[in-house]
């Protein structure tokens, strides 16, 4: 009769200790923490686009988009024409919109923490919303219809607004040769409120856009087809690349600036081109879905706690759950209570405040910048 080999309990527990720092270590370790995100980032992508009034199967998902974004042919999965168009024409461009958005939202939220060391920035602290809300309220009101490329009106000028808008601010926070952070928030802060006046003022005046534009500022990914997609995507990419490149430069301005001019940094240009990164990429993504808030807020603040303050790592790992976040938040808002829709804003305000009250409550004095 052979012979088992059991295990002890005591074993058990030495194995299990002794594999654990390992596994913490791995965990921590960068290729593998973005490895994990990029891989629950695409099943996420593939699950959202399953559901729906007609449920389709993940191998004619992934069968379709090869077949039309690169000719290839995967063998032994039949679909019908129907079921072709409702991918490649319906949900595929919504959900990787959302991707976008969510990853664009992220990626200026870390942006704007790093740069002002504030936890508690979002991409909509320094009049970004208030300047699109504005030109998409005055887009509404303009009695003809325009377009700019792959721009409707009302995006391409929610996009030039949100540009303009921190641009303003950033001009009256200027002191001399010199940008003060505490000065760069309160600017920001003023104009947004003005510019939220105006648009309430416009709103009020014309009634008849008074539900469109408040349908715009609750969000909701536009994305109805891909040349909008096309035209927003290379503008985050290119936000996210810079923004890559000015890692070292954010990491320096967490100990402050005199501490990061010490250290070789050019301070008032390298805040330049952050504000103008975090602003392109905030634009880019109120262009496509409107105003969406807490991802900005909510993703690089977890973000941070869970992988450390090191923004070569923090930044991607931003993108990544960004996007996942905002895909989950956009499925749930168009299949909740189908056919109709909830705003995705209100979805996202809806799981991101009680998560982050929550992660206040337990973090308290705990966390730190």
């Amino acid at each position: 009769m052979a012979r088992q080999n059991v295990v002890s309990p005591e074993s058990s527990v030495k194995m299990t200790r002794a594999i654990l720092p390992n596994v913490r270590v791995l965990a921590r370790h960068p290729l593998f923490v973005l490895g994990a995100f990029s891989a629950l980032l695409l099943a996420t992508i593939i699950f959202a686009t399953r559901l729906g009034t007609v449920n389709i199967e993940p191998a004619q998902i992934i069968a379709i988009t090869l077949k039309r974004a690169f000719g290839l042919e995967l063998g032994g999965v039949a679909w019908t024409a129907a079921e072709e168009a409702i991918i490649w024409q319906i949900r595929l461009p919504r959900v990787l919109g959302a991707a976008i958005v969510g990853a664009g939202l992220a990626g200026a939220g870390v942006v704007f923490q790093g740069l002002l060391r504030n936890s508690m920035a979002d991409p909509y602290l320094l009049g970004t919303s208030g300047g699109a809300a504005l030109a998409a309220t005055i887009a509404f009101l303009v009695p003809f219809s325009l377009g700019f490329a792959t721009f409707g009106f009302v995006p391409f000028a929610a996009f030039i607004g949100a540009l303009l808008a921190v641009l303003l601010v950033y001009r009256i926070a200027r002191v001399g040769m010199h940008t003060p952070i505490t000065t760069l928030l309160l600017a920001g802060f003023a104009v947004s409120s003005m510019l939220a006046a105006i648009m309430s003022a416009l709103m009020l005046l014309s009634r008849g856009t008074l539900e469109r534009v408040v349908l715009w500022t609750l969000g909701g990914v536009s994305a109805s087809g891909w040349n909008m997609l096309l035209a927003v995507t290379p503008l985050i990419a290119l936000g996210s690349a810079f923004a890559f490149w000015l890692s070292n430069d954010l990491d320096a301005f967490l100990l402050g600036e005199e501490q990061a001019a010490s250290l070789g940094v050019n301070v008032e240009r390298k805040k330049f081109f952050l504000l103008a990164v975090g602003a392109l990429m905030t634009g880019a993504a109120v262009a496509l879905s409107g105003l969406v808030g807490f991802v900005g807020l909510i993703v690089p603040h977890v973000t941070r706690i869970l992988l450390g303050p090191a923004h070569r790592v923090l930044l991607p790992a931003s993108l990544l759950c960004g996007a996942i976040f905002l895909v989950i938040a956009d499925l749930i808002a168009r299949t909740v209570i189908a056919p109709q829709e909830i705003p995705l804003g209100v979805i996202t305000a809806l799981l991101g405040a009680p998560f982050f009250i929550i992660l206040l409550r337990r973090t308290k004095k705990e966390y730190t910048f």
